[in-house]
């Protein structure tokens, strides 16, 4: 099995800055994609940033391009978000995830394994 745990998260005012990790154990993750998603009360969960099995490529589909990014030391079987400029709106639940694939992209389509999340709260 595979266990995702998640850190780093907090409260933070509004122009601040927070960087979440991510370590992953139990069987390797070998080929896998990963991401962050983050989820609010009464949406769904959209996908924040990803990031290919070798750090070569990374994909971010919403509106944190230029201020979160998502990297991975396959050494020590992390990943890392670090958010800079957050705002309120970025208040949610922020979830680690993996997907055996080979763009991060594919994260889109489908999770294989789930964090529990960790809260990152805004004040504005």
């Amino acid at each position: 099995q595979v266990q995702l745990v998640e850190s780093g998260g907090g409260l933070v005012q509004a122009g601040g800055s927070l960087r979440l990790s991510c370590v992953h154990s139990g069987r390797p993750l070998s080929n896998y994609a990963m991401g962050w998603f983050r989820q609010t009360p009464g949406k769904e969960r959209e996908l924040v940033a990803a990031i290919n099995w070798i750090g070569s490529s990374t994909h971010y589909p919403g509106t944190v391009k230029g201020r979160f990014t998502i990297s991975r030391d396959n050494t020590k079987n992390t990943v890392h978000l670090q958010m800079n400029s957050l705002n309120p709106e970025d208040t949610a639940v922020y979830y680690c995830a993996a997907r055996r694939a080979v763009q991060a992209f594919d994260l889109e389509s489908g999770v294989d394994y789930w964090g529990k999340g960790t809260l990152v709260t805004v004040s504005s």
